[in-house]
């Protein structure tokens, strides 16, 4: 596939979490929450799994894979499909694990700051009881469907 066009690169990284979507050992569709580490220029995505559930035991039977992220505000979306990589812990750079790490931060920094400007008063912060990750799953993008409706499409 070409290179990820730069505004869809822009959109993933502005939401919060992504679904990806992978194959059940009976064939179904299995959706996780998952948030996205990095996006290179060789329409890479890289996701962190901190649970090792059935999202690891699906890619380990079954590659192929989707992302999807919308913003229901907007009104836009897209589905990347393609084929997942499984990297160890061990093989991860210093520069995945510190942008997992200051995701974390930005993720409660921001929930703090939403709590405040709304007044409200939470202990909790969930992104920093997140376990540390033991692999990422590697996503080499081969389609991009855009799920925006035709009609408001710009150009």
């Amino acid at each position: 596939m070409d290179k990820l066009k730069e505004e869809i690169i822009s959109f993933l990284n502005a939401q919060g979490s992504v679904v990806l979507t992978s194959i059940d050992k009976e064939g179904f569709p299995h959706s996780a929450c998952k948030g996205i580490v990095k996006i290179d220029d060789k329409s890479r995505i890289y996701l962190l799994d901190v649970y090792q559930g059935k999202t690891l035991e699906n890619l380990k039977r079954n590659p192929f894979a989707s992302i999807t992220a919308f913003n229901e505000h907007d009104f836009v979306g897209y589905c990347l499909k393609g084929k997942a990589h499984l990297i160890p812990k061990e093989e991860l750079g210093l520069d995945i694990v510190k942008s997992w790490d200051d995701k974390i931060t930005s993720r409660a920094t921001q929930r703090l700051v939403k709590n405040i400007r709304e007044e409200k008063i939470s202990l909790s912060h969930p992104e920093v009881a997140l376990p540390k990750p033991k692999y990422m799953i590697m996503i080499e993008i081969q389609e991009v469907v855009d799920l925006t409706p035709q009609h408001l499409k710009k150009g």
